[in-house]
């Protein structure tokens, strides 16, 4: 009996020392990431129009633990500087995307946003770290569904997901101060640009599929005006919906 107990306890130890010396490498790996962002912002200012990001957007792609929102669950394939596939055809932004996109909607702390396409979760994990509240809507029921129990499990109690086709908006949980499109579409659609309050910002990148798309910046500078502006050439997942293709 005591032999058993002292290897079960030899094997908790040892369960706990592999965790440790994992969650060491993702912090590493999340840092590595953060100063590639950085730079990436630095060497591409001339095509995306950012000096640099905010310490409030650094600080939520520092603190958000990427990893947990990828089937692979792992650190050097989460923080590296590219997409990644998170089933039914659908990926997860590079982390530079990300961040720029967020620095591009101009979240703050008071802010209400709505995220359409909410894939894994991971773009609305990290708007839920800079605004009052994030509603999100994914067209994809696994997605969604495993969505909405990632951000339950990890305590993102500011976010609101629910499944649905998100051409339409969501009315009911605006107006917004910001919104955030993760797929591309050949035009804006208006339903998002009416729950967008004056002064608020839609982000999204516009374009053919799988072709010519521009991550573009709308501002709503009057209740029936906007200017629009693109900001870099970007290539993302066709817009899915009634309005998609």
């Amino acid at each position: 009996m005591k032999t058993m107990l002292l290897l079960v306890l030899s094997m908790v130890a040892a369960a706990r020392g592999a965790t440790a010396q994992e969650d060491a490498q993702c912090v590493r790996e999340r840092a590595a990431m953060v100063e590639t962002i950085k730079n990436y912002a630095r060497s591409r200012a001339v095509v995306s129009g950012q000096q640099g990001f905010s310490e409030r957007v650094l600080d939520a792609m520092g603190q958000t633990k990427r990893h947990l929102f990828i089937p692979e669950r792992s650190c050097s394939i989460a923080y590296a500087d590219m997409p990644v596939p998170i089933g039914r055809g659908q990926t997860i932004s590079q982390p530079f995307i990300v961040a720029l996109m967020t620095e591009l909607a101009e979240v703050a702390p008071d802010h209400v946003v709505l995220e359409i396409g909410t894939g894994s979760g991971y773009q609305a994990a990290i708007l839920a770290r800079l605004a009052r509240r994030v509603c999100t809507i994914e067209i994809i029921p696994a997605l969604a569904e495993a969505a909405a129990k990632t951000l339950k499990d990890l305590a993102y109690d500011n976010v609101s997901a629910r499944l649905g086709d998100g051409y339409a908006g969501w009315p009911e949980c605006g107006p917004f101060d910001a919104v955030v499109v993760t797929a591309a579409l050949g035009q804006v659609p208006p339903p998002l640009i009416e729950q967008l309050k004056v002064g608020g910002r839609l982000v999204m990148p516009v374009g053919a599929d799988y072709g010519t798309q521009h991550l573009t910046v709308v501002e709503k500078i009057a209740p029936d005006k906007t200017t629009t502006r693109a900001v870099a050439p970007v290539r993302f997942v066709p817009f899915t919906g009634s309005q998609g293709r």
